[in-house]
Protein backbone atom coordinates (compact mmCIF):
# COMPACT_ATOMS: atom_id res chain seq x y z
CA UNK A 1 0.00 0.00 0.00
CA UNK A 2 1.07 3.51 -0.64
CA UNK A 3 0.75 6.57 1.42
CA UNK A 4 -1.98 7.71 -1.43
CA UNK A 5 -4.31 4.71 -1.16
CA UNK A 6 -7.40 5.17 0.57
CA UNK A 7 -9.21 1.93 1.56
CA UNK A 8 -12.11 3.41 3.18
CA UNK A 9 -15.89 2.29 4.56
CA UNK A 10 -18.55 5.09 4.62
CA UNK A 11 -16.03 7.69 4.09
CA UNK A 12 -13.47 6.94 6.38
CA UNK A 13 -9.96 5.64 5.73
CA UNK A 14 -10.18 1.87 6.76
CA UNK A 15 -6.83 -0.40 5.58
CA UNK A 16 -8.27 -3.50 6.46
CA UNK A 17 -5.84 -6.96 6.80
CA UNK A 18 -3.67 -3.74 7.85
CA UNK A 19 -2.23 -2.89 11.36
CA UNK A 20 -2.35 1.38 12.24
CA UNK A 21 1.11 1.83 14.86
CA UNK A 22 1.29 5.13 16.63
CA UNK A 23 4.84 6.47 17.18
CA UNK A 24 5.73 9.44 19.38
CA UNK A 25 8.48 10.33 16.97
CA UNK A 26 9.75 9.57 13.17
CA UNK A 27 13.21 7.58 14.66
CA UNK A 28 10.63 5.49 16.89
CA UNK A 29 8.82 4.83 13.46
CA UNK A 30 12.13 4.64 11.45
CA UNK A 31 13.36 1.91 13.80
CA UNK A 32 10.34 0.18 13.85
CA UNK A 33 10.22 -0.29 10.12
CA UNK A 34 14.17 -1.23 10.06
CA UNK A 35 12.89 -4.31 12.72
CA UNK A 36 9.62 -4.67 11.31
CA UNK A 37 11.68 -5.46 7.79
CA UNK A 38 14.51 -7.70 9.79
CA UNK A 39 11.51 -9.25 10.62
CA UNK A 40 10.71 -10.82 7.76
CA UNK A 41 7.81 -7.82 6.83
CA UNK A 42 8.12 -6.84 3.30
CA UNK A 43 9.15 -3.21 2.86
CA UNK A 44 6.36 -2.79 0.28
CA UNK A 45 3.93 -4.05 2.81
CA UNK A 46 4.66 -0.88 5.09
CA UNK A 47 3.89 2.26 4.53
CA UNK A 48 4.98 5.53 6.75
CA UNK A 49 3.05 8.37 7.42
CA UNK A 50 4.45 11.45 8.98
CA UNK A 51 2.36 14.00 11.07
CA UNK A 52 1.56 16.10 8.26
CA UNK A 53 0.32 13.34 6.06
CA UNK A 54 -1.77 11.73 9.06
CA UNK A 55 -3.55 15.09 9.67
CA UNK A 56 -4.26 15.27 6.07
CA UNK A 57 -5.80 12.11 5.87
CA UNK A 58 -7.65 12.42 9.07
CA UNK A 59 -9.26 16.05 7.69
CA UNK A 60 -10.05 14.50 4.22
CA UNK A 61 -12.08 11.36 6.58
CA UNK A 62 -13.78 13.82 8.67
CA UNK A 63 -14.49 15.90 5.53
CA UNK A 64 -16.08 13.02 4.07
CA UNK A 65 -17.13 10.44 6.47
CA UNK A 66 -20.52 9.34 5.78
CA UNK A 67 -22.88 9.21 8.34
CA UNK A 68 -22.55 5.13 9.02
CA UNK A 69 -18.96 5.87 9.58
CA UNK A 70 -20.35 7.72 13.09
CA UNK A 71 -22.11 4.24 14.19
CA UNK A 72 -18.81 2.36 14.73
CA UNK A 73 -15.47 2.92 15.61
CA UNK A 74 -13.57 4.04 12.61
CA UNK A 75 -14.36 7.79 12.76
CA UNK A 76 -13.34 8.03 16.32
CA UNK A 77 -9.80 6.58 15.14
CA UNK A 78 -9.64 8.85 13.06
CA UNK A 79 -9.98 11.77 15.61
CA UNK A 80 -7.76 9.96 17.92
CA UNK A 81 -5.21 9.67 15.60
CA UNK A 82 -5.69 13.36 14.14
CA UNK A 83 -5.03 13.94 17.86
CA UNK A 84 -1.46 12.04 18.07
CA UNK A 85 -0.12 13.53 14.66
CA UNK A 86 -1.15 17.19 15.78
CA UNK A 87 1.30 16.32 18.95
CA UNK A 88 3.93 14.67 16.11
CA UNK A 89 3.22 11.38 16.15
CA UNK A 90 4.52 9.07 13.25
CA UNK A 91 2.70 6.02 11.66
CA UNK A 92 3.02 2.61 10.33
CA UNK A 93 0.13 1.01 8.21
CA UNK A 94 1.87 -2.43 7.58
CA UNK A 95 0.11 -5.22 6.14
CA UNK A 96 -0.67 -8.68 8.65
CA UNK A 97 -2.44 -11.10 6.64
CA UNK A 98 -3.07 -13.30 9.77
CA UNK A 99 -4.09 -12.64 13.60
CA UNK A 100 0.01 -13.97 14.27
CA UNK A 101 1.74 -11.19 12.31
CA UNK A 102 -0.66 -8.45 13.19
CA UNK A 103 0.53 -9.26 17.15
CA UNK A 104 3.86 -9.36 15.90
CA UNK A 105 3.59 -5.84 14.90
CA UNK A 106 2.35 -4.87 18.30
CA UNK A 107 5.34 -6.61 19.42
CA UNK A 108 7.85 -5.00 17.53
CA UNK A 109 6.74 -1.50 17.63
CA UNK A 110 5.94 -1.63 21.45
CA UNK A 111 10.28 -2.10 21.33
CA UNK A 112 9.93 1.60 19.94
CA UNK A 113 7.59 3.16 22.42
CA UNK A 114 4.27 2.52 20.09
CA UNK A 115 1.92 3.58 21.75
CA UNK A 116 -1.62 2.49 19.85
CA UNK A 117 -1.13 -0.76 17.49
CA UNK A 118 -5.30 -1.36 15.86
CA UNK A 119 -5.74 -4.27 13.81
CA UNK A 120 -8.40 -3.39 11.11
CA UNK A 121 -10.74 -5.87 9.92
CA UNK A 122 -14.06 -6.24 8.18
CA UNK A 123 -16.28 -5.79 11.33
CA UNK A 124 -14.17 -5.33 13.79
CA UNK A 125 -10.83 -2.95 14.95
CA UNK A 126 -9.01 -4.47 17.68
CA UNK A 127 -6.67 -3.07 20.15
CA UNK A 128 -3.25 -4.50 19.97
CA UNK A 129 -1.95 -2.47 22.61
CA UNK A 130 -3.20 -2.97 25.99
CA UNK A 131 -2.83 0.22 28.08
CA UNK A 132 -5.15 -1.07 31.05
CA UNK A 133 -7.64 1.32 30.57
CA UNK A 134 -11.11 1.56 31.12
CA UNK A 135 -13.38 -0.96 29.49
CA UNK A 136 -14.95 0.27 25.88
CA UNK A 137 -18.45 1.67 26.36
CA UNK A 138 -20.93 3.40 24.06
CA UNK A 139 -19.56 4.59 20.53
CA UNK A 140 -21.80 6.74 19.91
CA UNK A 141 -19.74 10.18 18.60
CA UNK A 142 -21.93 12.43 20.61
CA UNK A 143 -20.56 10.83 23.86
CA UNK A 144 -17.04 11.05 22.59
CA UNK A 145 -14.34 9.10 22.00
CA UNK A 146 -13.82 5.54 24.05
CA UNK A 147 -11.45 5.30 26.08
CA UNK A 148 -9.58 3.27 24.31
CA UNK A 149 -9.54 5.76 21.23
CA UNK A 150 -8.42 8.47 22.91
CA UNK A 151 -4.95 10.17 22.76
CA UNK A 152 -2.31 7.50 25.27
CA UNK A 153 -0.24 8.86 27.60
CA UNK A 154 3.14 10.11 26.68
CA UNK A 155 5.49 6.84 26.64
CA UNK A 156 7.71 6.20 29.45
CA UNK A 157 11.32 6.62 27.55
CA UNK A 158 14.31 5.39 29.45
Amino acid sequence: MKSNDRPAAYGVFKPVGHVIVALPTAADAQGARSALSADGFDAADITAYSPDEMMRQADTDIEQAGVLAGIGQELNLVKAHRALAQKGYSFLVVKAASDEDAQKVADISRRFHATRAQKYGHLMIEELIDESRDNQTNESPELGLDPQAKEPAAPARG
